[in-house]
């Protein structure tokens, strides 16, 4: 805790800008939101002219979580330091983007623990980009949104089972037209040494192509959007990501009206040594007002052989929720924006069934982020329109 009260003191010291005055207006403009006072939070260097370096950001993110979680014969609870991460984005020569993000373990034990990201990416024109090096493996519409934008504390039990993690990776991405693409061949390593993970290549790969397609106003909606996913994964002997499936294919409808958002996704994964296995997760949320969000989530899973879905390891698991064929979770939580996604508050409940067998979770966190701000469909670094 003492690390968390230490990063919003150093956020809430960062300079907040001047107020400005419109023109023969004779007093001062409203004062800026927190929101948009660290919207360029992390910049360092900005000159879109120059001829060389043009774009320079400090980025890092800090999330820090409780939880007391209830299971079959016992009980866990703590207050863990999820995500701390810190790195830099250069962007030079109008084409080139670097981007270094080393992490450290959880509660920094160990402070160093490799590189989430570590690659370059050469932009030949908004339809084709060109990546090298260690970075996120996006399938799931779930997994595509950035941890930075999440409304819940974890991702899906679907998503966390079927073992994506950053590799070194070559992937093509851009859009077209209405459309944006991702897709790449992806080692099946993770290692904490960036040297073994970029030349220890023996442990299989896998390869993903990935479609987000802009559906505008579908049904008289304020947006929709429709991502589609595709996995195949070669794992052998050794293998540290993507070793649940051999094959795995996901469709999300992402819908937003008003203050109201519905994402609604089904992922399915085949072969493997524990089978078959498919899953829905349903995530309807309305904003209350422009800074408090009502969130729910609801999944449904079920597996063609025993033990063929696996708990979430970080919560569930610990607390004696053992792996099973059916799995059920329903979660319910309020969010409230400080700055943003630059710096929120997280609770939650959730009750997560197994077989039959339960599981019951209170969460409460603080998520914060500096650095530049990445797209996808909402949820992403979208913020919609509250009621009141």
């Amino acid at each position: 805790m003492k690390d968390t009260f230490a990063l919003l003191v150093a956020c809430a010291a960062l300079p907040l800008g001047a107020q400005t005055q419109p023109a023969g207006s004779g007093r001062p403009a409203a004062e800026p939101s927190l929101k948009e006072r660290f919207e360029d939070l992390g910049l360092v260097y900005q000159d879109k002219q120059a001829k060389g370096l043009q774009e320079l950001w400090v980025l890092g993110r800090y999330h820090g979580h409780y939880h007391d979680t209830s299971g079959v014969d016992r009980s866990d609870s703590a207050f863990e330091s999820r995500r701390v991460r810190l790195g830099f984005q250069a962007r030079m020569y109008d084409h080139l983007t670097i981007h270094a993000q080393a992490i450290s373990g959880s509660d920094f034990e160990p402070a160093y623990n490799g590189f989430t990201e570590l690659w370059a990416r050469w932009e030949f024109d908004p339809a084709l980009q060109l990546t090298v090096g260690q970075q996120k493996h996006r399938f799931t519409h779930d997994r595509n949104v950035s941890s930075r934008y999440l409304s819940f504390m974890e991702r899906s039990m679907f998503t966390n089972m079927t073992g994506l993690d950053y590799t070194p990776a070559v992937t093509l991405s851009g859009r077209v037209g209405k459309a944006d693409y991702y897709a790449g061949v992806f080692s099946n390593l993770a290692e904490r040494d960036m040297w073994d993970s970029f030349t220890e290549l023996h442990s299989g790969w896998s390869a993903l192509a990935a479609l987000t397609y802009d559906l505008g106003h579908l049904g008289g909606a304020d947006s929709a959007a429709f991502y589609g996913s595709l996995l195949h994964s070669e794992a052998k002997v050794g293998a540290t990501n993507l070793t649940r499936f051999d094959d795995a294919a996901s469709a999300a409808l992402i819908i937003t009206e008003g203050p109201v958002a519905v994402v609604t996704e089904v992922t399915a994964g085949f072969g493997g040594s524990k089978g078959d296995a498919i899953g829905l997760n349903l995530q309807p949320s309305v904003f209350l007002t422009d800074k408090l969000e009502l969130v729910s989530r609801y999944q449904l899973a079920s597996a063609s052989q025993t033990g063929g879905l696996r708990s979430q390891r970080r919560y569930e698991s610990v607390a004696g929720l053992p792996n099973g064929e059916h799995y059920q979770a329903t979660y319910l939580g309020l969010n409230y924006y400080v700055a943003g996604h630059r710096l929120k508050l997280l609770t939650g409940v959730e009750h997560a069934r197994m077989n039959n067998q339960d599981a019951f979770t209170v969460f409460a966190g603080v998520r914060m982020f500096f650095g530049p701000h990445s797209n996808a469909p909402y949820p992403g670094n979208k913020l919609l329109k509250g009621i009141w």
